[in-house]
């Protein structure tokens, strides 16, 4: 049917409700008395059921009361029948059952592939983002020994002076607060004239820098020693790593914050680079990319299933069970898991154990370097886009 694709990629639960799909009343509600249609608006056929067997239009009065459209909404919202806890056991216990039953026909009884993996991905990621919340990657304070050590390193007559104010910036930016922190004791710049000056004060900076550069000690990443000129290029990632990451990476937790937003959208395409994996390790089968692609939905939301309760399983065995005991469980939790995966490509694509052990390791290879090259691309878009 036409609506179908509309359906799902938005999910069928408030078209279902507006449509006024029959279905199994709850709640005690009243049923709505509207007079049920009996040619098809579209073509005048006549109506032997929900849908109109001449043009496909569904037989659907939509001038009726809003509380019956807001009751059935609701209604499908709040009931979750037991299609969804079917699929969710079946694809903890047995992934390539579920696959299997999907492309054997047999789908009335399991939540779409699609749904259910947009489901898990957004708890997955939303579990992932509240985890690393708390995770600061701002510069932290010196140790006295390190803050020494920097100290007698700024005396070092060799020291670049790019370097040097570097190091400048680091022991400022390390100090408990301005307020009580003591005057510093690293050199700063002193017009050479001056009789204050010294041989370890770092030199001036020329028209030069300032035209190419701005001022040393506002860059962050440094290029070039200052005796030689950087490249245009060079010059715009200096800007653009300063924008996003800060003066000497105090930006570094929003940036790494931003990315792991953008992580959703990542996976969610390599799932058909996965699946063309799969296409080309089982290209003399014959397999429909559709079939790949329905198993690689499946899989995926398997992969956050399962770790999101190998996580909270942890979490338990640690705070309740001894110390040897829980490290036992939690290592059998892993090797089930991976089991589980290897498992599923044995049972959907039914081959011998020494080629399904081949593909299993070549494959997940294999997408383990597209799932890097995927983390740089996220990388580097999250760094340009502004």
């Amino acid at each position: 049917m036409a609506d179908e694709p509309i359906k799902i990629l938005l999910g069928d639960t408030a078209i279902s409700a507006i449509e006024g799909t029959p279905g199994q009343r709850r709640f005690g509600r009243k049923k709505d008395t509207s007079p049920a249609l009996t040619h098809c608006e579209n073509c005048g056929a006549e109506l032997q059921g929900h849908w109109c067997s001449q043009c496909g239009q569904p037989a659907i009065e939509y001038r009726r009361s809003f509380r019956y459209v807001v009751a059935d909404l609701l209604n499908e919202f709040l009931n979750w029948d037991s299609k969804f806890f079917t699929t969710i056991a079946l694809l903890i216990f047995k992934p390539w059952r579920l696959t299997n039953e999907f492309l054997a026909g047999k789908r009335v009884r399991y939540v779409n592939p699609l749904r259910l993996y947009l489901l898990a991905s957004i708890l997955f990621f939303f579990a992932v983002n509240y985890a690393t919340k708390g995770v600061k990657f701002e510069p932290g304070k010196l140790e006295p020994k390190d803050r020494a050590e920097l100290e007698a390193e700024l005396k070092n007559e060799d020291l670049p002076p790019a370097a040097r104010e570097k190091l400048a910036a680091l022991l400022r930016e390390s100090s408990p607060s301005p307020a009580s922190e003591p005057s510093t004791n690293t050199p700063s710049p002193v017009p050479s004239g001056s009789p204050n000056a010294s041989p370890s004060s770092p030199a001036p900076e020329t028209d030069t820098q300032k035209k190419q550069y701005g001022k040393i000690g506002e860059r962050p990443f440094v290029f070039s020693d200052g005796a030689k000129s950087s490249s245009p290029i060079e010059r715009w990632f200096e800007a653009k790593a300063k924008e996003k990451m800060g003066e000497h990476g105090t930006k570094m937790g929003l940036f790494i914050s931003t990315m792991f937003s953008n992580l959703p959208y990542m996976m969610l395409c390599c799932i058909p680079l996965f699946a063309l994996v799969l296409k080309v390790l089982y290209v003399r089968r014959r397999i429909f990319y559709i079939d790949h692609l329905i198993y690689a939905l499946h899989i995926h939301t398997f992969f956050y299933a399962g770790l999101m309760l190998i996580v909270l399983a942890t979490i338990g065995l640690n705070r309740f069970a001894p110390g040897p005991i829980a490290g036992w469980l939690i290592a059998l939790l892993w090797i089930a898991f991976v089991t589980q995966i290897f498992l599923s490509i044995r049972f959907v694509y039914r081959q011998g154990w020494f080629f399904s052990i081949f593909k299993f390791l070549f494959g997940g290879f294999v997408y383990l370097i597209v799932l890097v090259v995927a983390l740089a691309a996220t990388f580097f878009v999250t760094f340009l886009l502004p």
